[in-house]
């Protein structure tokens, strides 16, 4: 596949399409500072030979798409201060923004309605799709993602000190070895890739983007943009909440408590299963995401359901 560009709300964005442009619609949503190539091929290829049109994309300020030049971000520890104590943050973007740009994607290519699915900080964005943009959203498939609580726990203290801590020297392999180390903290314990795959990952991703200004302006959008609950209470496309039970970085409670708030919604967790997408895992989530769009095919239209329903696996 190569990328194509389109204007979206105003921004260039990067994107992929895999499958018939013909048949319904699937747009993945990547997460915090992550280009769109982390949405692993054999799911893109999977759910298009499951009879969808796949659609990936990189999110503003990352990968190919436009970086937005000149916004400066707070430092993290500023905005991790502000997000503790709700106050007023002056941001360049928010989360809102970039659900108007996964919508004015759809707009762009003539898209009515699609299935939103999104991963971490993506999962976010396609909550707020769903919930702000209900007339869009065929159905939502959000993972290991949350609602933004202030009450859920906080990522696992060794992964926040990953998280704040610089690398160790400003070359290449240090660069290299830092985010192998941070993959490896928030990675699936019983999925583990070999070191020869975790590399090549990495390098594949800063050969072709690396801008971790982009990184910073998203943890800002997140802070800046509060929780979701009462949107989350507004979703009435049918929905399928998947998370890892041993998520070190958006804890497990967080999809939990997603799933809480949506009428209706099915909770899938997964046991060994961090905060990533191992390939030992794609047949499972081909399978879980490909089911769930055939059945919400049967149901167009909002769809009213009890809360109390959700289905805890």
């Amino acid at each position: 596949m190569s990328e194509q560009y389109i204007e979206a709300n105003g921004i260039r964005l990067a994107y992929e399409e895999f499958g018939d442009p013909e048949k319904p619609a699937v747009l993945l949503i990547m997460g915090l500072g992550t280009q769109m190539i982390a949405w692993p091929e054999s799911l893109c290829r999977g759910l298009a030979e499951r009879g969808y049109r796949v659609i990936r994309f990189d999110n503003r300020d990352i990968g190919l798409s436009q970086k937005l030049e000149g916004s400066r971000a707070p430092a993290i520890l500023k905005l991790l201060a502000y997000q503790r104590f709700n106050w007023d943050l002056e941001v360049p973007y928010t989360l809102h923004d970039m659900a108007l740009d996964a919508v004015g994607l759809l707009d762009s290519l003539d898209i009515a309605r699609a299935h939103v699915v999104g991963a971490s900080m993506g999962g976010m964005i396609a909550q707020l799709v769903a919930g702000e943009h209900p007339g869009r959203a065929l159905s939502l498939v959000s993972i290991m993602s949350t609602s933004g609580h202030k009450s859920l726990p906080s990522p696992d203290i060794k992964v926040a000190r990953q998280l704040l801590r610089r690398p160790r020297g400003n070359n290449r392999q240090a660069l290299l070895e830092h985010s192998m180390h941070t993959l490896r903290l928030i990675g699936s314990p019983a999925f583990q890739p070999s070191d020869e795959e975790l590399r090549a990952r990495v390098i594949a991703s800063s050969r072709r983007s690396y801008y971790p200004a982009g990184y910073l302006r998203h943890m800002a959008a997140i802070a800046a943009s509060g929780d979701r609950v009462e949107t989350l209470k507004k979703i009435t496309a049918p929905s399928l909440v998947i998370h890892g039970r041993e998520d070190l970085l958006v804890p497990v409670e967080g999809g939990i408590d997603t799933a809480r708030y949506i009428s209706g919604a099915r909770l899938e967790l997964i046991d060994g299963m961090g905060h990533d997408f191992p390939q030992q895992l794609m047949p499972r989530f081909v399978q879980l995401i490909g089911d769930h769009l055939d059945a919400a095919a049967d149901h167009p239209g909002p769809v009213y359901r009890d809360s109390a329903s959700a289905n805890v696996n």
